[in-house]
C-alpha cells in the first residue's frame, strides 16, 4: 500500500510539474502581441530618452555625418577659426535631431502595428535585441522615410538647411559626389539609428529584467 500510495504522489507530482510547463509556453499569438508590445514600449522610451538636453553630442553627429577623412577637414576648418560656428551649429542640430525623434513616437508606433512578424516564437526565443533587429530590417527604411514630413518640420523651424549648405560648402569641394550630404537625408538616418538604439535598450532591460516586464503577456512571453 505504501508504495502504491508512493507511485500515486510521483505520478501527481509529474503532472503537476507537466501542468505548469505547460502554462509557462506561449502561442505564436502570444509571441507576435508581446514583439509589438516591447517594440512599442521601447519606442516610447526613446522618445522621452530624446528629449533629454545634449543627448546627441557633436562628436556623434560628426561621426554619424561624415566619413573620418571628411571629418579630419572640418578639425582643420575648426583650427582655422571656425570652431565657433561649427559647435553652434552642431548644438543646434543635436537639438533639433532630438526634436524630431521626440516627434516621430506616432510614426513609428503606427509601423510596428502595421508590421508584418514571421516567426515570432523564433525572434522571442532568440535573445539579444533580435525583436528591434527584426524591425530594423523589415521596416527600417520605411520608418526612414516615414518621418521625413516631421523631419522637415523641424528643420524649417530651426532654419537650419540655409546654415548647414553654408558650412558644408567647403567639405563639397573635397567630398564632390562621394558623399549624401543632403541634411535631410543625413538627419533622418541619424534619427532613426537613435530610436533603434533606444529601442534596444528597452529591449534587453525586459528581457533581463523582471520588473520592466509591465505586464501579464511580457511577463509570461519573456519569462517572470
Amino acid at each position: 500500500m505504501g508504495k502504491w500510495l508512493m507511485g500515486f504522489v510521483i505520478s501527481m507530482t509529474l503532472a503537476l510539474g507537466s501542468c505548469n510547463s505547460l502554462k509557462s509556453l506561449f502561442t505564436v499569438s502570444d509571441a507576435e502581441v508581446a514583439i509589438r508590445e516591447l517594440l512599442s514600449s521601447g519606442t516610447v522610451y526613446g522618445g522621452k530618452a530624446a528629449a533629454i538636453k545634449g543627448l546627441i553630442s557633436k562628436e556623434s553627429l560628426l561621426s554619424s555625418f561624415f566619413p573620418e577623412d571628411i571629418r579630419k577637414i572640418l578639425a582643420t576648418a575648426e583650427g582655422l577659426g571656425f570652431g565657433p560656428q561649427i559647435n553652434r551649429f552642431s548644438t543646434t542640430l543635436g537639438s533639433a535631431a532630438a526634436n524630431t525623434a521626440e516627434r516621430s513616437v506616432p510614426v513609428f508606433l503606427l509601423g510596428i502595428k502595421r508590421m508584418k512578424i514571421r516567426d515570432a516564437v523564433g525572434i522571442v526565443r532568440n535573445g539579444g535585441t533580435a525583436c528591434t533587429d527584426y524591425l530594423r530590417v523589415t521596416i527600417g527604411d520605411t520608418l526612414r522615410r516615414a518621418i521625413a514630413p516631421v523631419m522637415d518640420s523641424v528643420l524649417e523651424e530651426y532654419h537650419l538647411v540655409g546654415e548647414w549648405n553654408k558650412l558644408v560648402a567647403p567639405v563639397q569641394l573635397f567630398a564632390g559626389n562621394r558623399i549624401n550630404l543632403d541634411l535631410g537625408y543625413l538627419m533622418s538616418g541619424l534619427v532613426t539609428s537613435l530610436m533603434f538604439s533606444k529601442i534596444a535598450e528597452k529591449e534587453t532591460a525586459i528581457r533581463t529584467k523582471v520588473q520592466e516586464r509591465g505586464s501579464v503577456l511580457l511577463r509570461r512571453v519573456f519569462g517572470g
